[in-house]
């Protein structure tokens, strides 16, 4: 379990896009994660990694998204 003193902001749109449609997450994983990030405080991709919804590749994968975008 991963627990943030600090609230978190909610995922955007534009990730919860792009884990479905580029990283194939299904509708009950990301809801599952979106859960899960609201209760922990925690960021969105790191709860998915930490539950094996997302590989290490993909984990880096949206990191370096948002990373181009500027969401880091």
């Amino acid at each position: 379990m991963v627990l943030c003193t600090q609230p978190q902001p909610k995922p955007s749109a534009e990730l919860l896009t792009f884990l479905q449609q580029k990283l194939g997450l299904s509708d009950n994983a990301l809801e599952l994660g979106l859960r899960q990030a609201e209760l922990e405080q925690a960021p969105l991709p790191i709860v998915l990694w930490s539950f094996g919804l997302l590989n290490l590749l993909q984990y880096q994968e949206v990191l370096e998204w948002q990373q181009r975008l500027g969401q880091l």
